[in-house]
C-alpha cells in the first residue's frame, strides 16, 4: 500500500529526474519492466530502456523553463491518481493538464504511469470523428 508521504516524493524525484541531464537514476523511479503510457489510448512503452529513451526523445533539456504544482486525487491500495499543471515558460509559452495514474510496487517504484495529457483549445471530440 502506498501513502501520500511517498508520492509526493516519487512525483519530487520524478520532477528533478526530468531536469537533470541524462537518465541516470530513472531505475529509482521505475520497476524494469514498468510501462508508461503517453497518452491512453497510445499503446505502452515497455521497460525501462525503452523509457530512457522516449525521455531523451521527449525532453528539451534539463535547461527548460517549467513549472510544475500536483495535487493527489486519489489513493487505493498500490494505485495513486495525480492532477498536474505545467506551464513551459519558453517560447512558445505551454501549459498542460495532466491526470496521471501510477501503480506501484511495495519498494515504491512506478511499475504502470498512465498519462493523460489535456492543454488549452485541445477538442474533447475530434470533429472529424464520426459518432454513432
Amino acid at each position: 500500500m502506498t501513502t501520500r508521504a511517498a508520492v509526493t516524493e516519487w512525483l519530487a524525484e520524478y520532477e528533478r529526474a526530468w531536469r537533470t541531464a541524462g537518465t541516470r537514476g530513472l531505475d529509482q523511479l521505475f520497476t524494469p519492466d514498468a510501462s508508461y503510457q503517453l497518452d491512453p489510448y497510445e499503446p505502452p512503452i515497455e521497460g525501462l530502456r525503452q523509457i530512457a529513451a522516449m525521455w531523451e526523445r521527449e525532453r528539451e533539456g534539463p535547461d527548460e523553463h517549467f513549472t510544475m504544482d500536483s495535487a493527489i486525487v486519489a489513493l487505493d491500495g498500490d494505485t495513486a491518481v495525480v492532477r498536474l499543471e505545467v506551464r513551459y515558460k519558453d517560447p512558445p509559452p505551454r501549459e498542460y493538464r495532466d491526470l496521471w495514474i501510477l501503480e506501484f510496487d511495495p519498494a515504491g517504484r512506478c511499475r504502470c504511469f498512465e498519462e493523460w495529457p489535456f492543454w488549452p483549445k485541445r477538442p474533447r471530440v475530434d470533429p472529424d470523428a464520426s459518432h454513432p
